[in-house]
């Protein structure tokens, strides 16, 4: 009797111990799930604000998804995360990407929806884990309404979207061709929630000047190409409220014969008297330099396969850039890279604000990786390692017109932030050495970050060769 009271005994202290072990294992997962007040500590931080002066060796208390203080008290429960020797910069915001959702690349019809469906997750990872954690897209639909909803309700780990309504000239279907149609189109975007307009190279004058007069009645501002109607006259383009050139070749297509440092001043003064801003993207023109020599860099490319499948193989097998490639075409490339450092140089000499943009999803441009090739190219073209993180994220959120929520880290903004091992002001290839990010409050640290990765290039990998570009309209 008295084993078997010991063996019951024994058998009590098993099972609850089991289920006290279940319990805290399922409450420590609950608890990192929900987890909604961290400290950083021993940090140092580089604002972003105006003065911009390092805060050494701080104490960060972020609850509820915002930045609640810095160097003041900390409440009992909090998380710590250790900073010493690290450096805290607000988190980067690229200023021009195309976002990637469900899509129907068949015929339309009354009932037919998308029929080539991503993984909303597995499309904005690269973002978040290169601490890009506001996206401007600009050239929206419906579905990246629907994408930002999913952020926004938490079934997504992904960066603020901001949206812009492309808007062209020509002949395909909702194309606009007269001023009324082009005025109706910009209130139609507005009733449909866009705070944007882009718009684009084949636009006549006309319509392209009502749109932009349009978008300034309906409060919305305007970015995009230069259209090619105005290349006689490229002055006519700079009017009140278009606010933003969406590339710096949007200036050099039009040099004619004079790709002189000269120039490059003359076109900086024509956008600085009309208060535009700009986004070189210069990553997307040396992207497109480098593949009209050899898809090698390409093949190569370390973070493709970070890459969905049908676009791997899309870059790969069918690059235009390649495609049409000649030895006259990669002189003229040659050519517009080096007008385009030029014309940074010319912006900055002249007051020009300058933004980061990737034109993020054009063959090479990488989403996340490319805001890091940006900023580097951005610094070999003239601007200060400062001025590079400036133009990333207090600038474009100034812009973007979301500065009281984000571009700086200051008590009060939304936790979008990176821990970094090195100090960006000294090499701006340091935002590269990411230890940690918090996108709107969440925190991923270096093994999530390195988790996330590794899963998404696992299951792109076992998808290759299962989907082609050629074929994804009988998908």
């Amino acid at each position: 009797m008295k084993h078997y009271l010991k063996y019951l005994l024994l058998l009590v202290i098993i099972i609850t111990n089991s289920c006290t072990n279940l319990t805290s294992n399922k409450a420590q997962e609950e608890d990192e799930k929900a987890f909604d007040t961290y400290v950083i500590k021993n940090v140092n931080i580089i604002p972003m604000t105006t003065h911009n002066e390092v805060i050494e060796n701080a104490i960060v208390l972020i609850q509820n998804q915002k930045i609640i203080s810095i160097n003041d008290t900390i409440p009992d429960g909090a998380k710590t995360i250790d900073g010493k020797g690290k450096w805290l910069i607000p988190g980067l915001i690229d200023m021009h990407v195309h976002s990637v959702s469900h899509v129907n690349f068949g015929k339309s019809s009354p009932t037919q929806g998308a029929t080539f469906f991503f993984n909303s997750q597995d499309m904005v990872t690269p973002y978040v884990i290169n601490g890009v954690t506001t996206i401007f897209d600009l050239n929206s639909n419906s579905s990246y309404f629907a994408l930002r909803n999913e952020i926004a309700i938490g079934d997504v780990i992904g960066p603020k979207i901001a949206l812009a309504k492309l808007l062209n000239g020509g002949n395909d279907v909702g194309h606009v061709n007269t001023p009324s149609d082009g005025r109706q189109a910009v209130r139609s975007a507005k009733a449909d929630g866009y705070h944007f307009i882009k718009t684009y190279t084949h636009l006549n004058k006309e319509t392209f000047l009502a749109i932009v007069d349009e978008a300034k009645k309906l409060e919305l501002k305007v970015i995009g190409h230069i259209p090619k109607a105005f290349e006689d006259r490229l002055e006519e383009a700079f009017v009140p409220n278009f606010s933003m050139v969406a590339h710096a070749e949007e200036f050099a297509r039009y040099w004619r014969k004079d790709n002189s440092y000269k120039k490059a001043l003359e076109y900086a003064k024509m956008a600085k008297e009309n208060n535009t801003w700009v986004v070189p993207t210069l990553t997307v023109m040396d992207w497109i330099n480098k593949q009209s020599k050899s898809l090698d860099c390409i093949t190569q490319l370390s973070s493709l396969k970070y890459l969905h499948p049908i676009f791997q193989d899309k870059w790969i097998n069918h690059n235009k850039h390649s495609k049409n490639s000649s030895p006259n075409y990669s002189v003229y490339l040659d050519s517009l890279v080096n007008f385009n450092n030029k014309l940074v140089r010319a912006f900055k000499e002249t007051g020009v604000p300058i933004v980061t943009g990737t034109d993020a999803m054009c063959s090479g441009v990488v989403p996340g990786f490319s805001v890091h090739d940006e900023l580097e190219l951005l610094v070999e073209a003239g601007l200060t390692p400062e001025e590079v993180l400036i133009s990333a994220t207090r600038l474009p959120a100034t812009w973007l017109g979301i500065d009281k929520k984000t571009g700086t880290i200051e008590a009060g903004k939304d936790a979008d932030l990176i821990l970094l091992n090195s100090n960006p002001l000294d090499n701006i290839n340091n935002t590269r050495d990411i230890d940690g990010v918090f996108v709107s409050g969440t925190w991923l640290n270096k093994s999530k970050i390195d988790s996330m990765l590794s899963d998404l290039a696992s299951r792109n990998n076992e998808s290759l060769g299962k989907y082609k570009w050629k074929k994804r309209r009988t998908y």
